[in-house]
């Protein structure tokens, strides 16, 4: 059963650290990684999944600011709308391949916010994400970093 439960931690974990909710889910991803009870590829399946849907959550929250009403709300005068809008056209769908570094919230929001197409937002965060958890794996392992 522990380890049930510690599959659940982690999924909440990593879920919230993909929210504006200030959280890091490395630390819970390596200390169960060290107790060695669970297959590393188990710990990245079910923490990129707690993070892709954490920023699922991210993006609604962005989609339902993306009015005259949330925007203002978010800071975005019609001015930086316009200028987010241009600057998402040129490098915002794949800036959500930097999702998972600091900031990357607020990108996950404004792609909410400025409409990117659901099945791209999906497909660009999920190897975002899934790659990050790799990456973290591979230095828990030694093997990288």
């Amino acid at each position: 059963m522990l380890t049930g439960t510690s599959l659940v931690g982690l999924f909440v974990a990593a879920f919230l650290a993909a929210t504006p909710i200030p959280f890091q889910s490395e630390v819970v991803f390596l200390a169960l990684m060290a107790q060695g009870t669970l297959a590393v590829w188990l710990l990245v399946a079910v923490a990129s999944v707690g993070n892709i849907l954490g920023s699922c959550v991210t993006y609604a929250f962005g989609r339902g600011l993306g009015g005259a009403r949330g925007a203002r709300w978010l800071g975005l005068t019609p001015e930086r709308r316009a200028k987010a809008e241009r600057w998402f056209a040129r490098w915002g769908v794949w800036s959500l391949l930097l999702s998972w570094a600091p900031g990357g919230d607020f990108i996950v929001a404004l792609a909410g916010a400025l409409r990117v197409p659901l099945p791209l937002f999906l497909t660009l965060l999920t190897i975002a994400k899934t790659l990050r958890y790799v990456a973290v794996a591979l230095i828990g392992l030694g093997i990288w970093g």
